[in-house]
């Protein structure tokens, strides 16, 4: 028995590998798109090696950095979405009912600009049912002194003034740099150790196919909570720990893997 889905036909629903095989085969189909970048193959294939060594689940940890995630998101001033190719390929849906939840716009932001992909992004997200979307306008977009790269265009309406940026499957450097003018960042990083892991607020070492899922049910949840619980919920997060934990559960997993062959 195989999938009725177009994009991975022949993937058969019983194959052990089905869940990664089917969203590795909507990131091929976002570069034929124009979505996603030849380089974020490569992305994804680095993603899909840690989360090998997660074990392919959200684990508490993650769970309790969604839920921070969340409370951060609910009580910011001006949060936004940022959107690349990868995560517009893997998940349209989920983004547009997280930024309906909690109230946050849609930015696309790409380091690659080839012809085509706002557009392209655009179509993706609009045919999910997002309404608002912004970084459509390259003329009207400023810059963020602190980068060089394609990135540092942003939309004035957007990233330009948010306080919370939740950006998932980012790129280091502008987590960076967006940390330097004094935003919070959220992200969303398979691999605990990279930079934008490390220089994140609130980091969430997860899978964004699983986290997003997540995320929309811990908003629903939380979206009506009295705002000092909110706050509470923040304050108690500690970043670092959260990393530590994180790669305890690498250790942990792989160890467990190792026995097996004992």
């Amino acid at each position: 028995m195989t999938s009725n889905n177009d994009q991975d036909h022949i993937i058969p629903l019983d194959h052990p590998r089905y869940e990664s095989l089917k969203y590795r085969h909507k990131i091929i189909e976002g570069m034929r798109t124009l979505i996603v970048a030849e380089a974020g193959l490569i992305a994804h294939g680095r993603g899909e090696c840690f989360d090998y060594m997660l074990g392919e689940k959200t684990n508490e940890t993650a769970k309790e950095a969604i839920k921070a995630a969340v409370a951060l998101l609910l009580t910011a001033k001006h949060a936004i979405i940022s959107v690349n190719g990868n995560t517009a390929a893997l998940c349209p849906n989920e983004l547009v009912e997280l930024s309906k939840i909690i109230n946050a716009p849609l930015e696309i932001n790409l380091f690659y600009r080839k012809k085509g992909r706002i557009e392209a992004i655009k179509n993706v997200l609009q045919g999910a049912g997002a309404k608002k979307i912004l970084g459509l306008n390259e003329l009207s977009m400023v810059e963020i002194e602190e980068l060089s790269s394609n990135r540092r265009n942003v939309d004035p309406n957007g990233i330009k003034i948010a306080d919370v940026v939740f950006v998932p499957l980012e790129d280091g450097d502008r987590t960076e740099a967006l940390k330097k003018i004094g935003k919070k960042i959220i992200a969303v990083d398979l691999n605990p150790i990279s930079r934008t892991s490390l220089w994140a607020d609130i980091t969430i070492v997860d899978n964004i196919v699983r986290a997003l899922p997540e995320m929309i049910k811990i908003a629903k949840k939380l979206k009506d909570a009295d705002e000092k619980e909110l706050i509470n919920i923040i304050q108690r997060f500690d970043n670092k720990k959260n990393i530590q934990l994180s790669l305890n559960t690498i250790i942990k997993y792989t160890k467990k893997q190792k026995k097996k062959l004992l």
